[in-house]
């Protein structure tokens, strides 16, 4: 009896995970001949745009960019019309765990958490499932590239940079690993009755600040011994902060907390420092440019944090942060942050709302964010020799109304952007249009 009761919850395991994985879709074919897209709005992610433009590429990489006026339609193999249409760069979702987390009630498909508090050898990018049935529905609203990042402890491991269309995590590897991730300690707590509010210093937080600033100087001293007879993994991981190669991602809210990791950076002459969150950033945005910090903006579609803040304060970080001149982008972790990412663009559309000019609106999700993340040479933007990942939408790509990409591609590759939802909905729709 017990034997049949296994062998059913076995057979019920495997079918929920074919039931999950049976509709991954194929990686795209490479390139095979030149392409052209003419007529469209083109969005280049570098603060400008061309009407009436002309989009070519060839063996993944664009080799035209201009106005439709200035090129021979004849020398192209395939000539897309996008007249009245829009083409953008492909956006770009940074601190995300898109391609880690399946079904967050399945503990089997959470693959962003390791045990242990300093973990920088820990890879977040050779967990990336390629076969997710979450990342095509975010392609099908222009995310087509993501930066994986790790969670837990006070350093969670490494993040690293994909193309969501690959067979496994190599395929899909722009960088294996872009930067060291950092959960700053909380610096107070907040407590709230009868109308007010009460703050208290965290008893720990000396502690964990002072065990962080340790870690670092063994690694930093560990980084100038050239030849080491045993090698310490975690502090391999780490070599590349201290030479310039690698990124240090702070993840930090309050103002307390990004000035400590601005002292930070001075002390361990950390060249690349982002602020993940930054909520309060904008309270010392002439500490963080003069030190050149750039920020990854917390997710614009939440409510402030406390209920003295300003009510718009989330909507018009952005357009602060722009104004003082500090390189910002735009991320969306939190709650349901994988299926969430798909409105990455509308949180763009929001600070556009708020404030924030269109075209600086693109550069948060593109160009900037490349830069932020060390790939603006490869990515980011829409210029003659960089990959041709971008896509086409028949309406603006930062309004939920008007996004409706009608082509995509990654590195010339023309991926698919049917996905499980649409699936779900031709099913259903065609059921009650026959009981009509």
């Amino acid at each position: 009896m017990k034997i049949d009761k296994m062998k059913k919850a076995l057979l019920l395991c495997i079918g929920v995970f074919v039931s999950i994985f049976s509709q991954a879709q194929t990686p795209a074919d490479p390139q095979s001949e030149s392409i052209l897209i003419i007529g469209a709005t083109a969005h280049l992610g570098t603060g400008e745009k061309i009407e009436d433009s002309a989009i070519g590429f060839e063996d993944g990489v664009l080799t035209f960019v201009g106005a439709r006026m200035q090129v021979q339609q004849q020398d192209w193999n395939q000539v897309i019309d996008a007249a009245g249409k829009h083409v953008y760069p492909g956006f770009i979702t940074p601190n995300s765990t898109l391609g880690l987390q399946e079904i967050g009630a399945v503990r089997a498909t959470r693959d962003q958490y390791e045990t242990g508090t300093f973990k920088p050898n820990v890879r977040a990018v050779i967990a990336f499932n390629t076969d997710s049935e979450v990342t095509p529905t975010v392609r099908t609203n222009g995310v087509l590239i993501g930066q994986i990042t790790p969670r837990g402890g006070i350093i969670p491991g490494s993040s690293g940079i994909v193309h969501f269309d690959g067979w496994n995590w190599e395929d899909a590897a722009i960088k294996e690993v872009d930067g060291i991730h950092v959960e700053w300690p909380y610096m107070h707590h907040r407590h709230r009755e009868a109308g007010k509010v009460d703050i208290t210093k965290v008893k720990s937080y000396d502690q964990k600040k002072h065990e962080i600033n340790r870690f670092f100087e063994e690694a930093a001293a560990y980084a100038e011994v050239e030849n080491h007879a045993i090698k310490d993994l975690k502090f391999e991981a780490m070599k590349g902060i201290f030479d310039g190669s690698l990124r240090v991602y702070v993840h930090a809210n309050d103002v307390k907390q990004i000035t400590e990791a601005v002292h930070f950076k001075r002390k361990f002459n950390i060249e690349h420092l982002v602020i993940v969150g930054g909520t309060d950033s904008y309270l010392i945005a002439d500490l963080l440019r003069e030190n050149n910090v750039s920020v990854m903006v917390a997710r614009v579609h939440e409510l402030p944090r406390f209920a003295e803040d300003d009510l718009d304060l989330t909507f018009k970080l952005p357009k602060l942060l722009a104004d003082e001149g500090v390189l910002f982008c735009l991320e969306n972790a939190g709650d349901m942050e994988q299926m969430g990412t798909r409105n990455l663009p509308f949180y763009a559309g929001t600070a556009v709302a708020y404030g924030l000019t269109y075209e600086a609106a693109v550069m948060s999700l593109t160009l900037n964010t490349a830069k932020i993340l060390g790939i603006d040479d490869r990515v980011g933007s829409l210029e003659k020799g960089k990959d041709a990942t971008l896509f086409v939408s028949s309406g603006d790509a930062l309004d939920m109304r008007g996004n409706d990409v009608t082509h995509a591609f990654i590195q010339g590759r023309m991926i698919e952007l049917d996905n499980r939802q649409m699936q779900l909905y031709r099913k259903y729709k065609a059921k009650y249009d026959k009981a009509k």
